[in-house]
């Protein structure tokens, strides 16, 4: 009699949960799985059995004929091996005549070639002309047809690269690949194995169902590569069938009972397309880079030039450790590296064997044995001369500490083996660096502005020697006398000797000297 009761109970609980519902989620669950079940038995497509949780041969035979289709689009993509090259070949086959034009004229062969037949500086503003006129091709319409074709090759690709094999050898394990001769026969299997393949299968659909018109990305990819792996008719009616299906939501219903998770939605998961705006700076970067290939090559010759005018060889070497082959190991391992090597060392050679010698020898006799009408006068060049005088040995003084025995180097060459796994070894030494990076620019500006000091007063003083009635210096003629040459001439010479050093510095630094 209690059983019955309980019956008639658990009868008339269930009665009023299937019409209010219920507070039980386990209930609730199955009341939905329940639901689903039947709403897949009403679908044509008979791909699952929910009774025994099975999948069904009309599911393999669709993945099958979707395979066969797609197969060779699939070998024509995996034989694509760099990714960035489908990119640009994109990109190229929407530029304008214009852009094509500009694009050949701004090859580094190209821009090599040009560069020949103007000066410099009116190659590089031509240069700047015509890249920002290629830019500017990539209008607002323009970009959005690139990125909107390569967004649906990137759909048609992920969809016919889809691992079809893999997925229907579950089905027939004797299944071989791209083997298309003889249709296979397909077993059913549970269910439980196929849920993922489902799952990513269903994202890589939804992608391809959109409103898309695909005749102009497929044109686009048989004019590109001469090849049409999927003929656009034989496409579209796989777009079609793919948007039947979504629409019926039959993988859906099918995952959520395999899963027996009842709130399953797809992972959808959109392909990014920026693929103009990276292309552009590419573009840029490797135009820039010509130039500056250019405008180093320029300055190296005319660095050359001006060494050669000066020391009578481009080769000059004073310095023993602030140099190139130092920073060069320093740079190997990330380190910051030595940044005036180069002008500091003609400042050096300059100093060496022109200050101590030719400007010597002209201070000395206008600067000693000159009667200045007045000594504040001769004050700024009196004072360049001997800041020149010690900064030659300062400059030693500061290559010597950079020496591996030296105050700076040994910390340096202590600290190196350490900046593998020390950041803070890295931090020290890279603050080293800087500063006496900071000190050969110091060094390299004082001594560049105390020669263009005694540059100004030389040519005073030449004009000065050659008046009537000199206003500088007053004794002129005693000062000719006890010199082997005529003093403007000896002063000419150094000034030559000072203005080509100008010249190598602001080539060097860029303006940064004066």
């Amino acid at each position: 009699m209690a059983k019955a009761k309980s019956s008639g109970g658990n009868f008339i609980q269930k009665l009023l949960a299937s019409i209010l519902g219920s507070d039980d989620p386990e209930y609730e669950k199955k009341r939905r799985l329940k639901a689903t079940a039947k709403r897949l038995s009403k679908s044509h497509y008979h791909f699952y059995k929910s009774n025994s949780g099975e999948m069904l041969p009309p599911f393999p035979k669709l993945l099958y004929e979707i395979y066969k289709a797609v197969s060779p689009a699939q070998v024509f993509f995996q034989n694509i091996k760099n990714p960035n090259a489908v990119k640009t070949a994109v990109i190229e086959y929407f530029l304008s005549d214009t852009q094509r034009k500009i694009e050949e004229e701004l090859t580094q062969e190209a821009i090599a070639e040009k560069s020949k037949t103007m000066p410099l500086p009116q190659f590089t503003a031509y240069v700047q002309q015509r890249l920002e006129a290629f830019i500017d091709g990539f209008t607002d319409e323009r970009t959005a047809i690139i990125e909107q074709r390569y967004k649906e090759l990137m759909y048609f690709k992920d969809f016919c690269s889809y691992d079809y094999y893999f997925t229907l050898k579950k089905f027939n394990a004797s299944l071989i690949e791209r083997d298309f001769s003889v249709p296979p026969q397909f077993e059913k299997i549970d269910g439980k194995y196929i849920a993922d393949d489902i799952k990513d299968f269903t994202t890589l659909m939804w992608n391809i169902t959109g409103n898309i018109d695909w005749a102009p990305m497929i044109k686009m990819l048989k004019d590109i590569r001469e090849v049409e792996p999927v003929p656009i008719g034989v496409w579209k009616k796989i777009v079609t069938r793919m948007q039947h299906i979504q629409a019926t939501g039959v993988f859906d219903m099918i995952v959520r009972l395999i899963t027996q998770d009842p709130d399953y939605t797809p992972l959808l998961n959109d392909v990014s397309a920026n693929i103009v705006e990276p292309f552009i700076n590419k573009f840029k970067l490797e135009t820039t880079a010509a130039l500056k290939k250019l405008e180093s090559a320029a300055t190296n010759s005319k660095v050359n030039e001006l060494l050669v005018k000066l020391f009578n060889t481009a080769s000059v070497s004073y310095l023993k450790n602030y140099i190139a082959e130092n920073s060069s190991t320093l740079e190997k391992k990330k380190l910051a590296g030595y940044l005036y090597c180069d002008a500091l060392n003609y400042v050096k050679g300059f100093l060496t064997e022109f200050v101590k010698k030719d400007i010597r020898e002209y201070c000395d006799l206008v600067l000693v044995r000159g009667a200045w009408v007045s000594t504040p006068v001769s004050m700024p060049m009196s004072n360049a001369y001997n800041d020149l005088l010690s900064a030659s040995e300062a400059i030693s003084a500061f290559d010597d500490d950079l020496a591996d025995d030296g105050k700076v180097g040994m910390k340096i060459k202590t600290l190196l083996p350490r900046t593998q796994h020390a950041s803070d070894a890295a931090a020290i030494i890279n603050r080293l660096v800087g500063e006496s990076n900071a000190q050969a620019k110091a060094y390299i500006v004082k001594a560049t502005r105390d020669l263009v000091t005694i540059g100004k007063m030389i040519r005073w003083l030449i004009e000065d020697e050659k008046k009537k009635s000199p206003e500088v210096i007053t004794n002129w003629k005693e000062i000719e006398r006890v010199s082997d040459k005529p003093p403007y001439e000896i002063g000419a010479a150094v000034y030559q000797k000072i203005y080509v050093f100008a010249l190598l510095m602001q080539t060097c630094m860029g303006g940064a000297a004066q």
